[in-house]
């Protein structure tokens, strides 16, 4: 069994956190590869919510907030053993319950476009970004 945590984003075990990215394939769109970076993205999240199975990092939302009008939720990932299982929709319930008068924004992964509707989201189709200097 597991259970959504709410935790500090810099207490976290950067190496095993990177293996579930690897895990979830969002390591394919995240610096898995520069830790020191990596570590930096997770301290610098002010919302964090993990769930653990028998002591195991299984699934994340990693999220920026203000926790009254918006919540930028940069990263949610699930090992794909246990995608499907409601894992995800778990730690999107924790995050809003963290934050609850606050918009929920995401961007999708490619792969995950049909997802989000799945569990409540809407589209939302005049978001902009700029990428940074090495941004996958």
């Amino acid at each position: 069994m597991w259970k959504c945590e709410q935790v500090v984003g810099a207490s976290l075990d950067v190496k095993e956190t990177i293996g579930l990215y690897r895990a979830s394939t969002l390591a394919e769109r995240r610096p898995v590869d520069d830790e020191e970076r990596f570590a930096k993205m997770l301290a610098g999240s002010n919302l964090v919510i993990t769930v653990r199975a028998e002591n195991r990092l299984i699934g994340i939302a990693r999220s920026i907030t203000d926790g009254a009008y918006s919540t930028y939720l940069s990263d949610l990932a699930v090992d794909s053993e246990f995608q499907g299982q409601g894992v995800g929709r778990a730690l999107v319930q924790a995050t809003r319950e963290a934050a609850p008068q606050a918009r929920l924004i995401l961007m999708s992964a490619p792969a995950a476009v049909d997802y989000y509707p799945h569990i409540g989201f809407t589209r939302h189709d005049s978001a902009w970004t700029i990428a940074g200097p090495g941004t996958v």
